[in-house]
């Protein structure tokens, strides 16, 4: 990623189509290329990337966030947006969203071309996720910056029921 211009100076105007891609694939499931819009542009609060997956892909897992608001634009492509517990087509022209703490989500591109879009989302300094096909969790937080790129704390794992006192030293008992 590149770094934010130390000079105070930050670019009006980026040609998406210009920006380079960063390549991920994970398994037979997952893969895109992506790259932030927002930060080629300087922006602090606002988030912006552009996703670009293969026919039969999704770029990632099935997901809530619970302080992050999240608009996908379908730029190109067609596909399956899973919310909640339904499947609900979509294809170029599309606007797609998920509110914080609201239902996870996943986007599909069930085509047989390239899905492109772009995810919009706000920033903030701590979030939690949830993983509902894996009960995986992740928190990531940090007070000097945003969590997914400076967070002082980035941890996930799975969740078991703990009462307020469990697994503290509470001293002896009187």
């Amino acid at each position: 990623m590149k770094e934010r211009p130390s000079d105070g100076f930050l670019p009006s105007k980026v040609m998406v189509d210009d920006l380079p891609l960063e390549f991920m694939a994970k398994g037979t499931r997952y893969a895109a290329g992506t790259v932030g819009i927002g930060d080629a542009l300087g922006l602090k609060w606002l988030g912006a990337s552009l996703h670009v997956v293969p026919p039969g892909k999704s770029a990632c897992p099935f997901h809530r966030h619970h302080t992050t608001d999240e608009m996908f634009l379908v730029l190109s492509g067609q596909g399956d947006y899973r919310i909640g517990d339904r499947r609900i087509p979509y294809r170029a022209g599309a606007g797609l969203g998920a509110r914080a703490g609201g239902e996870a989500h996943q986007i599909f591109n069930t085509g047989s071309h390239e899905l492109r879009y772009i995810a919009f989302s706000n920033n903030t300094n701590a979030d939690v996720l949830e993983y509902p096909d894996s009960g995986r969790v992740r928190i990531d937080a940090g007070a000097g910056g945003f969590h997914d790129k400076d967070g002082t704390f980035k941890q996930g794992g799975l969740l078991q029921p703990l009462g307020y006192w469990d697994g503290e030293d509470i001293g002896d008992d009187e």
